[in-house]
């Protein structure tokens, strides 16, 4: 399938599962009926919907399709005052294509709770659990939010990704989690775990954001495309003809291998736990069709 039909494939599916699952948000659809699992308020996800509806939008040039992208992101405004660092995925790849000022509200707020002491955005409490805690899927989105927000914007970013930098690359293997310690040093949490699918693709897709390069330690160890999609759209942040062949060989395994239908499967959500681990998710839908857009010139590589 050519890039072009793939994009349009996931597109079209989009189109057709916002009219199914509308008010409510999806999050991860069953491989074989393609019915999908939604939430009421868009959970740290609701962004990547508001998107790929935002994508849809800005290449089809419909105003029925805007509007409804319009809708999504808007929808998304009560996250602005949730405690969680994904506020920065939330408005960053949710406001790609509309409703700029939520962006920059959402940068505001994610500057007011910045923590000096700890050199980070925390993870924050709203999905429970410890809220200072340091996590690789704190970085996409907030590392480019903070970093166009002037001078103070760019401190805290280059903190924020720094320490996690630090922290995710101790040792010999990747861990995406760590609390802070009663002594004041770091220590790793369990959850996600060492050896997380998208540690490194959410790692190197930040830097990528802030102009760095991060070499990979090695292939993922546990099979999930919404990872590979990851980090397609880093790869091709970056410059060079060596990233962008690199992006088009994973994004031509992915749609010969893995794209049914415009759904993009075998994603893993939480292999932990083992919910949806073979599953369409809509981050990956969400990523793939970046990748698509931005592979074939529709979109400028730092769109989103």
């Amino acid at each position: 399938m050519r890039a072009e039909r793939a994009l349009e494939a996931v597109l079209a599916r989009a189109g057709a599962a916002e009219e199914v699952v509308a008010p409510r948000w999806p999050l991860f659809a069953d491989p074989e009926s393609g019915e999908w699992t939604t939430t009421a308020r868009g959970s740290w996800t609701g962004g990547f919907w508001a998107g790929l509806l935002g994508l849809r939008a800005a290449l089809s040039g419909d105003p029925a399709d805007r509007a409804v992208a319009s809708g999504r992101t808007a929808a998304l405004a009560p996250w602005l005052e949730a405690d969680t660092a994904t506020r920065g995925m939330i408005f960053w790849y949710g406001t790609a294509f509309t409703e700029p000022e939520l962006r920059q509200r959402a940068t505001e707020a994610l500057l007011d709770a910045y923590d000096p002491l700890l050199g980070i955005v925390p993870w924050g409490g709203a999905f429970g659990g410890p809220r200072d805690l340091a996590r690789v899927d704190s970085l996409p989105g907030l590392v480019p939010l903070l970093g166009g927000a002037g001078a103070r914007g760019l401190r805290v970013m280059r903190s924020h990704l720094d320490r996690h930098l630090d922290l995710v690359t101790r040792g010999d293997q990747l861990v995406p989690a760590w609390r802070i310690a009663p002594d004041g040093g770091w220590v790793p949490h369990p959850d996600p775990p060492a050896g997380w699918s998208r540690t490194a693709p959410w790692l190197t897709l930040a830097l990528a954001d802030a102009g760095r390069v991060f070499t990979s330690p090695g292939p993922i160890a546990t099979p999930d495309t919404s990872a590979v999609a990851i980090q397609v759209v880093a790869l091709l942040k970056l410059s060079g003809a060596r990233p962008r062949d690199q992006a088009a060989r994973m994004l031509r395994d992915l749609v010969t291998g893995h794209l049914r239908d415009g759904r993009l499967l075998d994603g893993c959500y939480d292999l932990h736990r083992g919910v949806a681990t073979r599953h369409e998710l809509v981050w990956g839908d969400f990523f793939l069709a970046v990748g698509l857009a931005i592979l074939t010139g529709a979109i400028d590589p730092f769109t989103c």
